[in-house]
């Protein structure tokens, strides 16, 4: 019987809330906001919004910022793949999981072009056998396999 192992990537994988927390300042000082802009970004975000639009609409308001809302979520995508990171030692109990034998993957949802780019960025899509991106807007689900 063939053994698999499945991950979830954001929280349990990666650390996004410290990669959040960097966006977070970085955001702020983009935008010239003050310190406590960086702690309504984390609270509005430990709230649990259902989609990062809906985020993107209620911080542009909050802070008067003249961009879209969708350009700011675009940007976001784009950054926050540069700011995650996975642990050594993460990226080596995968391995060694496959090494003894078990298919491993990745499940996680949120937008492909940002997961996608966690998921290269960190080294993770080198060290499992295939992942499944589910993307909240298009309620899409891709499957791809990175091993045969």
């Amino acid at each position: 019987m063939q053994r698999l192992a499945l991950f979830d990537l954001d929280n349990t994988l990666i650390d996004l809330d410290a990669a959040f927390l960097l966006w977070a300042h970085e955001f702020a000082e983009g935008h010239r906001l003050s310190r406590k802009a960086v702690d309504h970004l984390v609270k509005l975000d430990r709230n649990g919004l259902p989609h990062r639009e809906l985020f993107f609409t209620k911080v542009r308001e909050r802070f008067k910022l003249s961009a879209p809302a969708t350009e700011l979520w675009a940007a976001y995508r784009q950054r926050m793949p540069h700011l995650v990171q996975c642990r050594p030692e993460v990226i080596d109990a995968l391995a060694g999981l496959r090494a003894s034998g078990w298919r491993v993957g990745i499940v996680t949802n949120g937008t492909a072009d940002n997961q996608l780019g966690k998921l290269q960025r960190t080294g993770l899509v080198d060290v499992v056998d295939g992942y499944a991106l589910s993307d909240n807007r298009r309620q899409v689900t891709a499957y791809i396999s990175t091993r045969s």
